[in-house]
């Protein structure tokens, strides 16, 4: 029976298997323990989703608790990236009380499977124990911007702050993490400001463009009329023009930055073994609607 609380639909659902083969670049499992994910930002590209759930409520307002058989044979992943948040936030603020994603890692242990988790949370400190537990483990934050209330009018997930701090604890803790500048927001995003912050507790830095293929276009070209009207005419030129010299611009940018601080900067491919502590690798992600099968999961080098 589903429930509102706190303003947010909340149901039930269960799955006949919550591994999902994927077709995603990092992936070749895609683990979603939430249907929907109430971060709510209003660039989400996982918004398509809502036509399969059978919702007719907003993206973001409605949050459905899968069930799954147990995962009875997690040897079977031996090897295989898990990809954990491809189209919801495993920490979003409900898992707090429902704990999915803490069964999900549970049921994964001794599986030896590369895991991946997305996130705009500071929830997974939570789980520190267990990540290090699962051994083979990357956390990745999406952070876009340093100013909150930009990040305010994106998106409801906890704050710039909690989000690096929440990346310096679980580098600490010797995990793997992921600054995952995106998505950029052309002449709003400062990923040089962002790197800076964050070049010391991180093992990559991944940048991805503003994609505006989805529904959500008419919102964001809404917004930027609203807020930022000087940056109208160069959203026009990348958005509607299809000029891509901006973000070609920032990829040499990006390039120079690498080279400033002696960083391997790489297009899409990600060689393992050669992630040196300090030094984080960035990778360009640009444009990655075009990539197929691009490896950018790194490993850090062990001191």
């Amino acid at each position: 029976m589903a429930e509102i609380k706190d303003g947010i639909l909340i149901g039930e659902t269960e799955t006949k298997n919550i591994m999902t083969k994927s077709s995603l670049p990092v992936g070749g499992y895609s683990v979603n323990p939430y249907v929907g994910c109430t971060h709510a930002c209003k660039y989400c590209y996982a918004s398509f989703m809502k036509r399969f759930t059978g919702h007719t409520e907003d993206w973001g307002t409605f949050l459905d608790i899968k069930h799954w058989p147990e995962i009875k044979n997690p040897k079977k992943f031996k090897g295989q990236r898990v990809v954990i948040g491809s189209v919801t936030d495993g920490y979003n603020p409900q898992e707090e009380t429902y704990r999915n994603t803490r069964k999900l890692l549970e049921q994964l242990r001794g599986s030896e499977a590369d895991i991946l988790i997305c996130t705009k949370s500071d929830l997974v400190v939570r789980d520190i124990d267990l990540l290090k537990e699962l051994g083979q483990v990357t956390v990745s934050w999406s952070i876009n911007t340093l100013d909150e209330d930009f990040k305010n009018d994106m998106d409801r997930a906890v704050s710039i702050e909690r989000r690096i701090a929440a990346m310096k604890k679980v580098y600490d803790a010797g995990l793997r993490t992921v600054c995952f500048i995106s998505p950029v927001f052309p002449g709003i995003t400062d990923f040089e400001a962002i790197f800076e912050r964050v070049r010391n507790q991180c093992d990559l830095v991944w940048l991805e463009n503003l994609n505006l293929r989805g529904g959500f276009k008419k919102t964001i070209m809404e917004y930027i009329a609203e807020k930022r009207p000087e940056l109208v005419p160069l959203y026009d030129e990348i958005y509607n023009r299809h000029d891509r010299s901006y973000f070609e611009g920032l990829e040499k940018k990006a390039e120079e930055m690498a080279a400033k601080y002696d960083c391997l900067f790489v297009d899409n491919e990600m060689p393992y073994g050669r992630v040196p502590k300090g030094h984080p690798v960035i990778v360009n992600y640009f444009y990655h609607e075009e990539i197929r099968g691009s490896e950018n999961t790194g490993r850090r080098t062990k001191q």
